[in-house]
């Protein structure tokens, strides 16, 4: 009679890799808009949003850190999808974290327009690829929310994920709330880049924590 066993080892070398772009991409992405920030003249990181860091002199560090960050978002969802393999949110937390990416590279491409008197002196007249830029973002947050919560539910069926799933819901929360005080926080001339700032850290990091926390998990092994 045969037998067999079951082993555990770490996830394959090229899925660990594809994992490692998802919490490179969005650490890299908070350490450079925070540091474009703080140095960029006649730039507010209090009041303006992290995407005029596109507009103005310099405006390509921030063009290529939204590329960069939505590429390695994108690997990410590859070697997530593989690394989930089946089971609820095996599909669509990678498509949703896909959509991310692809959104956060169009953002880089089409640049936002002049906003809360980022360049100073230019004109707010909306442009094509002004608009194109807000509904990407639009997009991008979007699809993280719903990321979250998909994912959330996957954990919550498993006991030793309930934490995970608390905290993944908490996130999809927290982004959404921040994601609209920012608005309206920027219509009353308030610290509108101060609440971007707190909504991308808490979505980004949580990207960056769940490609972590798979890298360090064991797989079964036939």
């Amino acid at each position: 009679m045969e037998t067999s066993t079951q082993s555990t080892g770490e996830q394959p070398v090229a899925i660990r890799l594809l994992l490692a772009c998802g919490a490179i991409g969005p650490l890299l992405f908070i350490v450079v808009f925070l540091i474009e920030g703080a140095i960029r003249p006649h730039y507010s990181a209090w009041q303006n949003v992290v995407s005029s860091l596109s507009q103005g002199e310099g405006g390509w560090i921030q063009m290529a850190n939204f590329i960069v960050c939505g590429a390695l978002v994108l690997g990410f969802a590859i070697g997530l999808r593989r690394a989930l393999r089946a089971g609820r949110g095996s599909t669509w937390g990678p498509i949703l974290l896909g959509i991310f990416g692809l959104c956060l590279i169009g953002a880089g491409i089409f640049v936002t327009d002049p906003l809360l008197g980022y360049p100073p002196g230019a004109s707010s007249t909306p442009t094509v690829h002004g608009t194109l830029h807000n509904l990407l973002s639009l997009f991008v947050f979007a699809s993280l929310i719903a990321a979250c919560f998909v994912l959330a539910r996957r954990e919550a069926a498993d006991p030793a994920g309930h934490g995970w799933a608390w905290y993944s819901v908490a996130t999809g929360i927290l982004v959404a709330v921040f994601f609209v005080v920012t608005d309206v926080v920027a219509l009353l001339n308030g610290p509108a880049g101060l609440m971007q700032r707190i909504c991308i850290i808490i979505g980004w990091s949580w990207i960056a924590l769940l490609a972590i926390r798979l890298m360090s998990k064991k797989v079964q092994r036939a």
